[in-house]
């Protein structure tokens, strides 16, 4: 979800970062990948520069690209923090899926689409299309990863638009205790997870400050993320039950999808 006002979506960039302040854990995948891959890197809804920095500081050209202006800016803020190494080697772009123009398109050894993002974008037909354009990024022989999460049933049982606690947490901007409250509803019909976050910010003594945050997921199978890298002309090396890259398995509660773009026969 894009905020519709400034001061909104500035504060959501922010809150995205402490959402995430536990990391996931794939970092070393993408700078794996990236020093496997011959050429620069790209980033399919970048958000705030959490992959994407990374990567830069560890002396790799990347392009972040993202629809949110204001994850954009708040990534610049981070990198600029991040010191003068990450001088040229960062760029932004932002821009929607569907009518974007990334300099240097076809040419880049690595395209990501991280962290669950593909699940944030609108349905099949719009996975499958960014499929297509991480795919027309890279160069022959280039690299494509895209990581998603793979619920259990018991995940979308409690998916009943119950209000649960998520965490409580300082946020180190602000020196504000936030909590963080979530409620969820799964349409078995369309498969997708409607998501509700709210964030709670309070000073000691002070009034409480909500920002709410609405999402859809759309859900879908390694077979459908497979399927759309194959219809993409991608070869798909694996697809992963996690970012220890081994082979996915029953029960496995991510795939991560690594497939290379053939060179021209």
């Amino acid at each position: 979800m894009q905020a519709t006002d400034p001061e909104t979506a500035a504060e959501l960039a922010r809150l995205y970062d402490l959402d995430l302040a536990d990391d996931p854990g794939d970092l070393d995948l993408y700078l794996a990948l990236a020093g496997r891959a011959d050429g620069r890197v790209v980033e399919l809804c970048a958000g705030s520069g959490r992959i994407a920095i990374p990567l830069a500081m560890a002396g790799f050209d990347v392009t972040a690209v993202d629809i949110d202006p204001a994850m954009l800016a708040r990534a610049g803020e981070r990198a600029r923090r991040a010191g003068t190494e990450m001088r040229g080697r960062l760029e932004f772009v932002t821009g929607d899926l569907h009518r974007i123009t990334v300099p240097g398109s076809g040419s880049f050894g690595l395209g990501i689409i991280g962290l669950n993002s593909i699940l944030l974008l609108g349905g099949p037909r719009i996975q499958r299309h960014a499929m297509a354009v991480l795919a027309d990024l890279v160069a022959p022989g280039g690299l494509v990863v895209v990581d998603a999460w793979l619920p259990f049933a018991e995940d979308l049982v409690r998916f009943d638009g119950r209000l649960g606690l998520e965490w409580v947490r300082i946020d180190p901007d602000t020196g504000r205790t936030v909590v963080k409250t979530t409620a969820a509803w799964y349409d078995s019909s369309t498969g997708a997870v409607t998501l509700t976050t709210i964030f709670d910010a309070s000073s000691p003594g002070g009034s409480v400050e909500r920002r709410v945050r609405e999402d859809t997921l759309h859900l879908l199978s390694a077979d459908a993320l497979r399927l759309y890298a194959e219809d993409a002309g991608l070869e798909v090396e694996v697809v992963a039950g996690g970012y220890g890259m081994t082979p996915l398995e029953p029960g496995d509660g991510r795939a991560v999808l690594v497939a290379r773009r053939p060179h021209a026969s």
